[in-house]
């Protein structure tokens, strides 16, 4: 499925903000952030290689279209998520141990965990600092929402964080964590150009709704990518989720049969040391064989139509909703 051209209008509207915000970061910071955003350090211009996927700038950008106000209109709101979005990536590396993103090293590998983590800090602060450079009530309300939105965010991150204390997570708490961890900033992207517009509430709440059950889906695919995604396509090892021991979607669903693939795969899990390629390939295996697969794709599939029913019919501008709707299903049937 070609990438929708939105993904490509607003990489180009958004991406020179993000770049002008970086280089307000102090020098120290400036040269790990900008290489975290895969810009070269003869010109500070944007790479695709080390750009991401692009999906909260677009729906920013769509969320202002939806309500009738130029794309430009979401590019603060664009630029401060993606600010939030990034210092996640950068932390979360820090936290699983991962070296590579993106097909390169990881800012913690390259830099030392000292660099990532302050950057990632500086990041974060930097999101608000751009919000409320204009204090107008809009921006406020953006801001707002931000911060609970990443508050969301790290209380899932905390959540996934825990489930490595679990020995039996259900389908429902891997649904909950998810939520908070991608479903909270994917909703807020999805919503925050009609706030920045001064939408009617009616209209924020079903674009943030859409987010939120995109986020879902959006989860769901990853947690299949994480498994069974190929590492060209994706930047990452393969079976890089659980070699890390992640109690994902898949995971999950086959923990709580309580049948034998759970008793199998929680024996692998509960291996001492770091999981062989072979204990990776069999547990892989396990969770295929017992559903795990196609019933994490099932779910990413439901929440697709949960958002596509959250933007239909509300009083949006047609055309951003036709672009919501094909975004969303480029989303739930990517392989990256």
């Amino acid at each position: 499925m070609a990438a929708p051209a939105v993904l490509e209008r607003s990489r180009l509207l958004v991406q020179p903000a993000i770049a002008a915000a970086v280089d307000r970061l102090c020098v120290e910071l400036r040269r790990p952030s900008r290489y975290h955003f895969g810009w070269t350090e003869a010109d500070g211009s944007p790479s695709s290689a080390g750009s991401g996927k692009g999906l909260r700038p677009a729906l920013a950008v769509l969320s202002a279209e939806a309500v009738g106000a130029p794309g430009a209109t979401a590019v603060p709101g664009a630029v401060a998520t993606e600010l939030v979005h990034n210092f996640s990536l950068v932390h979360d590396d820090i936290i699983d141990g991962d070296t590579v993103r993106r097909h390169r090293a990881t800012v913690w590998s390259a830099f030392g965990v000292e660099d990532a983590i302050i950057s990632g800090d500086a990041l974060h602060n930097l999101a608000y600092q751009l919000l409320l450079d204009e204090p107008t009530a809009e921006r406020v309300s953006a801001a707002t929402r931000l911060t609970a939105a990443t508050a969301a965010m790290i209380a899932g991150q905390a959540a996934d964080m825990a489930f490595d204390d679990v020995t039996g997570i259900d389908l429902e708490a891997c649904l909950a964590m998810e939520a908070d961890k991608t479903g909270a900033l994917i909703g807020y992207s999805a919503s925050v150009g009609a706030v920045l517009a001064g939408a009617a509430g009616i209209h924020v709440d079903a674009l943030e709704a859409y987010g939120r059950e995109l986020g879902l889906a959006f989860q769901a695919v990853d947690d299949v990518l994480g498994i069974w995604g190929d590492p060209a396509v994706t930047g990452k090892a393969a079976g890089n989720d659980l070699r890390e021991r992640k109690k994902s979607m898949p995971v999950a669903i086959v923990l709580s049969g309580h049948d034998e693939a759970a008793e199998q795969l929680g024996d692998i899990y509960d291996l001492e040391g770091d999981l062989s390629d072979a204990d990776v390939g069999r547990a892989a295996a396990i969770i295929e064989a017992a559903g795990g697969r196609d019933r994490t794709v099932a779910e990413a599939r439901l929440h697709l139509d949960a958002a596509l029913d959250s933007v239909a019919d509300v009083g949006l501008v047609d055309t951003a909703v036709v672009d919501l709707v094909d975004l969303a299903r480029f989303v739930a049937e990517r392989d990256f």
